[in-house]
């Protein structure tokens, strides 16, 4: 599935493949389920190995200073981890693409 990049984004170019293979792979290994709570707002649940926090944190961190416009929220649950993602109603499209991936 492509991902649609804004153009906000300020990852070079070179570098966005490798962190959309970041985002598969945690998608792959530790999504155990994707609600979309509205257009800006989604909500995944995750499961993993010890560290996934970290991982998840981490992710997020960078992601979030390429693209300010995404808020993610992980909040730690007794089997696992919940990662909100919320963006503003212009980038609702990406984070519907984020969602797609993420499924």
């Amino acid at each position: 599935m492509a991902f649609q990049v804004p153009e906000t984004c300020t990852l070079p170019t070179a570098d966005r493949p490798l962190r959309l293979a970041e985002f598969d792979a945690l998608f792959r290994t530790a999504v155990r389920e994707v609600e979309t709570l509205s257009p800006t707002h989604a909500r995944l649940r995750l499961a993993g190995p010890d560290g996934l926090e970290a991982t998840v944190r981490d992710l997020a961190a960078r992601e979030t200073r390429c693209c300010s416009f995404f808020t993610f929220t992980v909040t730690p649950r007794p089997a696992g981890l919940l990662l909100d993602v919320e963006v503003p109603a212009a980038y609702a499209g990406v984070l519907a693409s984020l969602v797609g991936r993420a499924r």
